[in-house]
Protein backbone atom coordinates (compact mmCIF):
# COMPACT_ATOMS: atom_id res chain seq x y z
CA UNK A 1 0.00 0.00 0.00
CA UNK A 2 1.08 3.71 -0.94
CA UNK A 3 0.45 6.45 1.87
CA UNK A 4 1.08 9.97 1.81
CA UNK A 5 2.54 10.19 4.85
CA UNK A 6 4.54 7.84 7.62
CA UNK A 7 3.23 8.88 11.28
CA UNK A 8 4.97 10.46 13.43
CA UNK A 9 3.24 9.26 16.78
CA UNK A 10 1.49 5.67 17.38
CA UNK A 11 -1.77 8.11 18.08
CA UNK A 12 -1.60 9.96 14.51
CA UNK A 13 -5.16 8.56 13.68
CA UNK A 14 -6.14 8.90 16.65
CA UNK A 15 -5.40 12.88 16.88
CA UNK A 16 -4.79 13.98 13.29
CA UNK A 17 -3.34 17.33 12.72
CA UNK A 18 -2.84 17.19 9.11
CA UNK A 19 -3.82 15.75 5.92
CA UNK A 20 -1.14 13.38 5.50
CA UNK A 21 -1.93 12.12 8.96
CA UNK A 22 -5.57 10.35 7.55
CA UNK A 23 -5.01 10.21 3.58
CA UNK A 24 -4.80 6.47 2.78
CA UNK A 25 -4.02 5.83 -0.87
CA UNK A 26 -3.49 2.51 -2.07
CA UNK A 27 -1.67 3.11 -5.97
CA UNK A 28 -0.75 6.41 -7.45
CA UNK A 29 -0.70 6.67 -11.45
CA UNK A 30 1.06 8.80 -13.55
CA UNK A 31 -0.38 9.83 -16.50
CA UNK A 32 2.17 11.35 -19.23
CA UNK A 33 2.60 12.27 -22.73
CA UNK A 34 5.86 13.70 -24.79
CA UNK A 35 3.89 16.30 -26.34
CA UNK A 36 0.78 17.93 -25.79
CA UNK A 37 -2.64 17.81 -27.56
CA UNK A 38 -2.87 14.14 -27.55
CA UNK A 39 -5.16 13.73 -25.56
CA UNK A 40 -3.41 12.65 -22.28
CA UNK A 41 -6.14 14.81 -19.95
CA UNK A 42 -9.11 12.55 -21.66
CA UNK A 43 -6.91 9.36 -21.06
CA UNK A 44 -6.43 10.00 -17.00
CA UNK A 45 -10.43 10.95 -17.04
CA UNK A 46 -11.53 8.20 -18.61
CA UNK A 47 -9.16 5.76 -16.63
CA UNK A 48 -10.75 7.19 -13.53
CA UNK A 49 -13.55 6.91 -14.52
CA UNK A 50 -13.56 3.80 -15.65
CA UNK A 51 -12.12 2.49 -12.92
CA UNK A 52 -14.70 4.04 -10.30
CA UNK A 53 -17.78 2.58 -12.25
CA UNK A 54 -15.97 -0.79 -11.08
CA UNK A 55 -16.26 0.25 -7.14
CA UNK A 56 -13.21 1.83 -6.58
CA UNK A 57 -12.01 5.07 -4.69
CA UNK A 58 -10.57 7.57 -7.34
CA UNK A 59 -9.39 10.35 -7.51
CA UNK A 60 -7.42 12.89 -9.89
CA UNK A 61 -4.65 15.28 -9.22
CA UNK A 62 -4.44 17.63 -11.88
CA UNK A 63 -0.43 18.45 -12.13
CA UNK A 64 -0.82 20.31 -14.74
CA UNK A 65 -0.42 23.75 -13.45
CA UNK A 66 -0.34 25.89 -16.40
CA UNK A 67 -2.82 24.51 -18.39
CA UNK A 68 -5.55 22.16 -16.31
CA UNK A 69 -8.20 20.87 -18.19
CA UNK A 70 -9.72 18.45 -15.57
CA UNK A 71 -12.23 20.46 -13.82
CA UNK A 72 -13.59 21.54 -16.74
CA UNK A 73 -14.70 18.17 -17.84
CA UNK A 74 -16.14 17.35 -14.57
CA UNK A 75 -17.70 19.77 -13.02
CA UNK A 76 -20.11 22.73 -13.57
CA UNK A 77 -18.48 26.56 -13.31
CA UNK A 78 -18.51 27.89 -9.78
CA UNK A 79 -17.28 24.88 -7.82
CA UNK A 80 -15.66 25.98 -4.65
CA UNK A 81 -13.20 23.96 -2.21
CA UNK A 82 -14.23 23.41 0.81
CA UNK A 83 -11.93 23.81 3.55
CA UNK A 84 -10.83 21.98 6.91
CA UNK A 85 -8.64 22.09 9.82
CA UNK A 86 -6.50 19.10 8.10
CA UNK A 87 -6.14 20.56 5.15
CA UNK A 88 -7.88 21.39 1.61
CA UNK A 89 -10.95 19.34 0.75
CA UNK A 90 -10.96 18.43 -2.83
CA UNK A 91 -13.96 19.10 -5.34
CA UNK A 92 -16.05 15.68 -5.77
CA UNK A 93 -17.19 15.06 -9.11
CA UNK A 94 -21.02 13.39 -9.86
CA UNK A 95 -19.86 9.89 -9.24
CA UNK A 96 -17.00 10.69 -6.33
CA UNK A 97 -14.08 10.97 -7.91
CA UNK A 98 -11.96 13.27 -5.97
CA UNK A 99 -10.35 16.23 -8.07
CA UNK A 100 -7.71 18.97 -7.54
CA UNK A 101 -6.54 21.09 -9.72
CA UNK A 102 -4.88 24.68 -9.49
CA UNK A 103 -7.99 26.19 -11.53
CA UNK A 104 -10.14 25.13 -8.52
CA UNK A 105 -8.24 27.68 -6.83
CA UNK A 106 -8.17 30.51 -9.25
CA UNK A 107 -10.92 33.45 -9.48
CA UNK A 108 -11.90 32.81 -12.94
CA UNK A 109 -11.01 29.65 -14.88
CA UNK A 110 -9.73 31.44 -17.60
CA UNK A 111 -6.90 33.04 -15.45
CA UNK A 112 -3.17 32.69 -16.55
CA UNK A 113 -0.98 30.75 -14.02
CA UNK A 114 2.72 32.46 -14.69
CA UNK A 115 4.87 30.44 -12.14
CA UNK A 116 8.24 29.38 -12.34
CA UNK A 117 9.70 25.53 -12.31
CA UNK A 118 10.04 25.99 -8.33
CA UNK A 119 6.45 27.38 -7.41
CA UNK A 120 4.96 24.90 -9.67
CA UNK A 121 6.94 22.45 -8.04
CA UNK A 122 5.65 23.40 -4.57
CA UNK A 123 2.21 23.57 -5.51
CA UNK A 124 1.93 19.95 -6.62
CA UNK A 125 3.82 18.92 -3.49
CA UNK A 126 1.06 20.81 -1.46
CA UNK A 127 -1.69 19.18 -3.45
CA UNK A 128 -0.15 15.52 -2.46
CA UNK A 129 0.68 16.84 1.78
CA UNK A 130 -2.39 19.21 1.74
CA UNK A 131 -5.07 17.53 0.19
CA UNK A 132 -7.93 15.69 2.24
CA UNK A 133 -7.52 12.86 0.14
CA UNK A 134 -9.06 10.27 2.61
CA UNK A 135 -9.33 6.41 1.55
CA UNK A 136 -8.38 5.75 -2.03
CA UNK A 137 -7.94 3.28 -3.74
CA UNK A 138 -6.30 4.82 -7.12
CA UNK A 139 -4.96 8.35 -7.37
CA UNK A 140 -4.28 9.19 -11.11
CA UNK A 141 -2.00 12.26 -11.76
CA UNK A 142 -2.74 14.09 -14.73
CA UNK A 143 0.94 15.43 -15.51
CA UNK A 144 1.66 18.04 -17.96
CA UNK A 145 3.88 17.26 -21.31
CA UNK A 146 6.93 16.49 -21.85
CA UNK A 147 9.52 16.46 -18.97
CA UNK A 148 9.60 19.24 -16.81
CA UNK A 149 10.09 20.86 -13.61
CA UNK A 150 6.39 19.67 -12.67
CA UNK A 151 6.50 16.13 -14.10
CA UNK A 152 9.97 15.77 -12.30
CA UNK A 153 8.58 16.71 -9.01
CA UNK A 154 5.59 14.22 -9.73
CA UNK A 155 8.19 11.58 -10.54
CA UNK A 156 10.96 12.51 -7.49
CA UNK A 157 7.92 13.31 -4.90
CA UNK A 158 5.35 10.98 -5.26
CA UNK A 159 5.56 7.78 -4.61
CA UNK A 160 3.99 6.32 -8.16
CA UNK A 161 3.03 2.66 -8.80
CA UNK A 162 3.82 3.60 -12.15
CA UNK A 163 2.84 5.45 -15.31
CA UNK A 164 0.96 5.33 -18.64
CA UNK A 165 1.95 6.26 -21.67
CA UNK A 166 -0.32 8.13 -23.86
CA UNK A 167 0.59 8.85 -27.65
CA UNK A 168 -1.03 9.88 -31.12
CA UNK A 169 -0.47 8.70 -34.76
CA UNK A 170 1.47 11.52 -35.70
CA UNK A 171 5.26 10.38 -35.94
CA UNK A 172 6.55 13.55 -34.04
CA UNK A 173 4.09 12.43 -30.60
CA UNK A 174 5.73 9.01 -31.09
CA UNK A 175 8.98 10.32 -30.97
CA UNK A 176 8.80 12.84 -28.44
CA UNK A 177 7.03 9.83 -26.38
CA UNK A 178 10.57 8.37 -25.89
CA UNK A 179 11.55 11.02 -24.05
CA UNK A 180 8.92 10.67 -21.41
CA UNK A 181 9.51 6.79 -21.34
CA UNK A 182 13.41 7.65 -20.85
CA UNK A 183 13.01 9.79 -17.92
CA UNK A 184 10.53 7.30 -16.14
CA UNK A 185 13.12 4.64 -16.39
CA UNK A 186 16.02 7.29 -14.86
CA UNK A 187 13.86 7.61 -12.40
CA UNK A 188 12.87 4.44 -11.27
CA UNK A 189 9.02 4.98 -12.04
CA UNK A 190 7.72 1.16 -13.79
CA UNK A 191 5.65 1.82 -17.10
CA UNK A 192 2.53 0.37 -17.49
CA UNK A 193 1.65 0.36 -20.82
CA UNK A 194 1.07 2.64 -24.07
CA UNK A 195 -2.17 3.90 -24.91
CA UNK A 196 -2.50 5.10 -28.39
CA UNK A 197 -4.99 8.07 -28.51
CA UNK A 198 -7.08 9.56 -31.65
CA UNK A 199 -5.97 6.76 -34.15
CA UNK A 200 -9.09 6.41 -35.96
CA UNK A 201 -12.48 7.80 -36.53
CA UNK A 202 -15.47 4.99 -37.70
CA UNK A 203 -17.68 7.10 -39.92
CA UNK A 204 -21.55 6.69 -38.44
CA UNK A 205 -23.13 6.18 -42.17
CA UNK A 206 -20.74 3.43 -43.43
CA UNK A 207 -19.30 1.87 -40.73
CA UNK A 208 -15.37 2.67 -42.42
CA UNK A 209 -12.56 3.13 -40.15
CA UNK A 210 -10.65 6.60 -41.27
CA UNK A 211 -7.01 7.01 -39.78
CA UNK A 212 -7.27 10.84 -39.82
CA UNK A 213 -4.19 11.54 -38.27
CA UNK A 214 -1.99 8.94 -40.42
CA UNK A 215 -1.52 5.15 -39.69
CA UNK A 216 -0.83 3.54 -36.46
CA UNK A 217 2.56 3.37 -35.19
CA UNK A 218 1.81 1.93 -31.66
CA UNK A 219 2.46 -1.47 -32.09
CA UNK A 220 6.10 -0.67 -33.30
CA UNK A 221 6.41 1.82 -30.47
CA UNK A 222 5.33 -0.45 -28.04
CA UNK A 223 7.62 -2.71 -29.24
CA UNK A 224 10.69 -0.12 -28.45
CA UNK A 225 9.79 0.98 -25.43
CA UNK A 226 9.09 -3.16 -24.26
CA UNK A 227 5.71 -2.42 -22.94
CA UNK A 228 2.24 -3.72 -23.39
CA UNK A 229 -0.09 -2.00 -26.03
CA UNK A 230 -3.10 -1.75 -24.01
CA UNK A 231 -5.77 0.16 -26.87
CA UNK A 232 -6.02 2.16 -29.80
CA UNK A 233 -8.75 4.64 -28.59
CA UNK A 234 -11.34 6.26 -31.69
CA UNK A 235 -11.46 9.10 -32.26
CA UNK A 236 -15.26 10.06 -30.77
CA UNK A 237 -17.45 13.51 -31.45
CA UNK A 238 -19.45 12.81 -28.55
CA UNK A 239 -16.68 12.72 -25.90
CA UNK A 240 -15.57 15.96 -26.87
CA UNK A 241 -19.22 17.41 -26.43
CA UNK A 242 -19.55 15.56 -22.85
CA UNK A 243 -15.88 16.47 -22.04
CA UNK A 244 -16.70 20.28 -22.63
CA UNK A 245 -20.03 20.56 -20.84
CA UNK A 246 -18.41 19.06 -17.79
CA UNK A 247 -20.17 15.54 -18.45
CA UNK A 248 -17.02 12.89 -19.38
CA UNK A 249 -18.50 10.32 -16.92
CA UNK A 250 -21.88 9.96 -18.78
CA UNK A 251 -19.24 8.37 -21.29
CA UNK A 252 -19.47 4.68 -22.03
CA UNK A 253 -15.90 3.91 -22.51
CA UNK A 254 -16.12 0.42 -23.46
CA UNK A 255 -12.66 0.59 -25.25
CA UNK A 256 -11.22 1.38 -21.63
CA UNK A 257 -11.52 -2.41 -20.67
CA UNK A 258 -8.06 -3.69 -21.23
CA UNK A 259 -6.53 -0.19 -19.90
CA UNK A 260 -8.75 -0.63 -16.90
CA UNK A 261 -7.54 -4.71 -16.50
CA UNK A 262 -3.84 -3.45 -17.00
CA UNK A 263 -3.82 -1.46 -14.22
CA UNK A 264 -5.61 -3.45 -11.74
CA UNK A 265 -3.26 -6.68 -12.87
CA UNK A 266 -0.65 -3.94 -11.90
CA UNK A 267 -1.84 -3.33 -8.38
CA UNK A 268 -1.78 -6.68 -7.67
CA UNK A 269 1.37 -7.86 -8.49
CA UNK A 270 4.30 -6.97 -6.86
CA UNK A 271 6.34 -3.55 -7.96
CA UNK A 272 8.78 -4.84 -10.61
CA UNK A 273 12.06 -2.87 -12.21
CA UNK A 274 11.44 -0.65 -14.28
CA UNK A 275 11.12 -1.35 -18.11
CA UNK A 276 15.12 -0.99 -20.08
CA UNK A 277 14.05 0.68 -22.81
CA UNK A 278 15.02 0.32 -26.98
CA UNK A 279 16.45 3.49 -27.83
CA UNK A 280 17.85 2.89 -31.03
CA UNK A 281 20.81 4.18 -32.47
CA UNK A 282 21.98 7.54 -31.97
Amino acid sequence: MTTSHQPSAENASEHPKRASDVNRIDHVVAVLSGKGGVGKSIVSSLLAVSLRRKGHRVGILDADITGPSIPKMFLSKGIQLGGDPLGILPAVSHTGIKLMSINLLLRNESDAVIWRGPLIGRAIQQFWTDVVWGELDYLIVDLPPGTSDASLTVMQFLPLSGALLVTAPQGLAGMVVHKAAQMAEMLQVPLLGLVENMSYFVCPDNGKVYEVFGPSHAEELAQALRVPLLGRLPIKPELTLLSDTGRIEEYAAEEFAPIVAQIEASARAPRLPPFSIDLGSP
